[in-house]
């Protein structure tokens, strides 16, 4: 019932400063530029006194796994996520929104780099991944606003996992988001019935590659991972990754994705049925936070809604 991810929205505290990163490092095309509607942020259940700037990221203009920088006046300094530093409130097995993932070209230490050199703290040593038939060599590292970023070479992805020719320059769109999730029976739920997205992958991180990935995800030796991940069709990007910790799961960060927050603070699907697929949420026992309405943005009329997951992760219904 509804698309691939259209947008990840971060909530940034300084725009030229992402911009320079996310456009002029990594080499995202920016799309669009404006300022947000106040019907946009009344839907988005801001005060009535905010205002915000947006500017759309894309990789050479593909439709999906897009980014959509926000900041907004007057600034609210709550994270959507901290932890990693010294003074981390949070955990890396935490219920909730965790990183945005993009493919870079072999050798990984070229990309990690750049990044370093501009800045940005790397978390993990390169991992070698295997997931099922998909194998990876992944790193993490911090982005502005804390926001986690994986940086992925695939070594070995089916068309379905990785568009053909990725990554279509230094860093590709936004391959995949991943979400910390608590039980993934409720995940399927939501993401298979209330929202009608198709199961790509589901599997557990097999024994040998235990340690790696425990490092990679910032959990500690012998923590168990479970993995789900959800397309919209065929698309290979924009894909969700929910990743289970079982008994390590954390505390949920409660309330915490929504805009005006700092970090990856929502999701942005398409579908030609707001109203339906908002009703199909609430039908299946989710949260219908903002109701289908219609607003303004960038000088065009959409109607959007917002819905929270299972996993506090806050999702944007748009009609494009």
């Amino acid at each position: 019932m509804i698309s691939a991810m259209k947008f990840a929205t971060l909530g940034v505290s300084d725009l030229e400063l992402n911009l320079r990163l996310y456009r002029d490092v990594m080499g995202l095309k920016q799309e669009r530029r404006y300022d947000l509607n106040a019907s946009q942020l009344r839907a988005w259940q801001l005060p009535a006194n905010t205002t915000a700037e947006a500017v759309e990221l894309s990789c050479k203009g593909y439709p999906m796994g897009q980014l959509r920088l926000v900041q907004f006046s007057p600034a609210i300094n709550q994270r959507v996520r901290h932890d990693s530093g010294p003074d981390a409130s949070d955990t890396g097995t935490d219920i909730g929104p965790k990183a945005i993932d993009f493919y870079v070209r072999a050798p990984i230490a070229s990309s990690t780099e750049k990044l370093e050199g501009f800045g940005l703290k790397r978390r993990s040593n390169p991992v070698l991944h295997h997931v099922a038939d998909v194998v990876s060599e992944e790193l993490l590292i911090t982005g502005p606003d804390g926001v986690p970023l994986l940086l992925m070479v695939g070594h070995v992805h089916p068309p379905s996992a990785l568009r053909p020719g990725s990554p279509d320059g230094e860093f590709s769109e936004i391959a995949t988001i991943s979400i910390v999730a608590g039980d993934p029976a409720v995940s399927r739920r939501f993401y298979g019935e209330a929202l009608g997205m198709q199961l790509h992958q589901e599997t557990r991180t097999r024994p040998e590659d235990q340690d790696g990935v425990n490092e990679l995800t910032g959990t500690p030796q012998g923590t168990r991972i479970h993995w789900l991940i959800y397309t919209g069709g065929h698309e290979p990007s924009g894909k969700i990754l929910l990743v289970h910790f079982f008994e390590r799961s954390g505390k949920r960060l409660m309330g915490r994705m929504r805009p005006g927050h700092l970090g990856f603070s929502l999701l942005t699907h398409l579908t030609q049925a707001v109203d339906a697929v908002a009703a199909n949420v609430a039908r299946c026992g989710f949260e219908v936070v903002s109701a289908p309405a219609s607003v303004s943005i960038a000088g065009r009329s959409r109607r959007i809604a917002l819905v929270r997951g299972p996993n506090e992760e806050m999702i944007e219904l748009s009609d494009g």
